[in-house]
């Protein structure tokens, strides 16, 4: 009789098991590391917030869309997803209730994700991240753009909806790097140049204009491609492998929205996952988008600033005095400490606006277990009025090597209007 009541009851006890209790640890560890190289944190979480619970608002063409909550928590959060709902929501941009994810969320770079890793994603988020019990803000879009039904349009129109099928011919880091870059690394959503819908040019190697560079917000996220005559043509793979771990190598270091990613992401994957990002990327044809440069035009420049021919208001002498002490004459820098200037993606961008940001707010390098020197520069707008940065970037941008267009003193009163004053102010002696 005892044994017929235990066989009665085992169906309940297995009805009470959800599909997360059935991982083990290293489903979850693993899970935790692919969420870190996907980079959820950034969008789902707010500064000082509890991670995860979403929140964030994120400025789009039409308007503010706030990422949710993705805790478990059963009443503000993906709790009561099943590993069906959530693999629907992560890799085809569907809501449990059967809504559309506006894609804001890169589903369709998420599409390229294989079964088993979005098991172990979902086995985290279940059982390695906090519940938090708070329902992010609601996504209030004007009409049309809060009729979720019409994205089904745009999936059809413009998303990837195929995993990642890996290449015979090509070595296995090379499948790795790609897997990583185009899937859960989602670099393209940044690195791509988008179209007339707002939608990825392009997903994979096979267009030219994939990782041929982009825009968020006032920040060039600048091309990507290594092959020959590409803007990271003249980069080692050693370089690479730096920059993406640590922020910063011997000619460069990271500002704007990178600065984020470098920080919580990629500092956190190992080195056989950067070696195989670094492969990757080399293997890119190259754009045409590498800078000429020469040693005649640097020493020009150099010799220019050394003489004493440096005009008392010029943007020369504005250089001389703010920026000289760390970036030279030469505009080299210092190696892993201040970035070279002379060639610079941001220096050389169309748009000024980031490069203006940098001198208006200052910057500072993320601290990661390679480079725990969180270095810093100082922000110049509280000492600088706007035509004098104008005249500051003007003669930055015509330096050595460096091909840009002029800065004007209206572009830069636009960027100073989105800066707080205290951020401008927090170094001020």
């Amino acid at each position: 009789m005892k044994r017929n009541l235990i066989m009665m009851l085992l169906p309940l006890a297995l009805l009470a098991t959800t599909e997360a209790d059935a991982f083990d640890k290293a489903t979850i560890n693993q899970g935790e590391y692919l969420a870190r190289a996907g980079d959820c944190i950034a969008c789902h979480s707010i500064p000082g917030g509890a991670p995860f619970a979403g929140g964030l608002a994120i400025d789009s063409p039409f308007g503010k869309i706030y990422s949710t909550n993705i805790t478990p928590s059963k009443t503000a959060g993906i709790g009561n997803y099943t590993l069906a709902q959530f693999d629907a929501a992560l890799r085809h941009g569907e809501r449990a209730d059967g809504s559309n994810l506006y894609p804001a969320m890169p589903y369709p770079d998420y599409a390229m994700l294989t079964a088993d890793d979005v098991k172990a994603l979902y086995a985290y988020f279940m059982e390695g991240v906090a519940a938090v019990d708070q329902k992010a803000p609601a996504t209030a879009l004007s009409f049309p753009f809060n009729q979720r039904w019409g994205i089904s349009f745009w999936n059809w129109m413009f998303a990837n909806n195929k995993a990642y099928q890996p290449q015979a011919s090509k070595s296995d880091d090379f499948n790795r790097g790609a897997y990583l870059v185009q899937g859960l690394g989602h670099c393209g959503s940044c690195h791509s140049p988008r179209g007339v819908a707002f939608q990825e040019k392009s997903y994979d190697e096979s267009d030219a204009s994939f990782l041929s560079g982009g825009k968020v917000g006032i920040w060039q996220a600048p091309s990507l491609r290594g092959g020959d005559k590409g803007a990271l043509a003249s980069w080692s793979k050693a370089e690479l492998i730096d920059y993406l771990a640590n922020g910063r190598n011997d000619t460069t270091a990271v500002a704007g929205e990178m600065t984020s990613v470098i920080a919580h992401s990629l500092s956190y994957l190992s080195q056989a996952d950067l070696a195989a990002i670094a492969d990757y990327l080399k293997s890119l044809p190259g754009d045409g988008k590498a800078l000429p440069m020469t040693a005649a035009a640097t020493k020009k420049t150099s010799d220019a600033l050394n003489s004493a021919k440096v005009g008392i208001n010029s943007g020369a002498r504005l250089y001389l005095d703010s920026c000289g002490a760390c970036h030279f004459t030469q505009g080299q820098g210092a190696a892993r400490v201040f970035p070279k200037l002379d060639g610079n993606a941001l220096v050389n961008d169309e748009d000024p606006s980031g490069l203006i940001h940098v001198v208006l707010a200052g910057a500072r390098l993320p601290s990661t277990k390679g480079a725990p020197e969180a270095l810093a520069m100082p922000a110049f707008g509280w000492r600088l009025n706007d035509d004098e940065v104008a005249q500051l970037l003007t003669f930055v941008r015509h330096a050595w090597n460096n091909q840009a267009p002029a800065v004007t003193a209206e572009e830069v009163a636009k960027v100073r209007q989105t800066i707080p004053q205290s951020v401008m102010n927090a170094t001020r002696p």
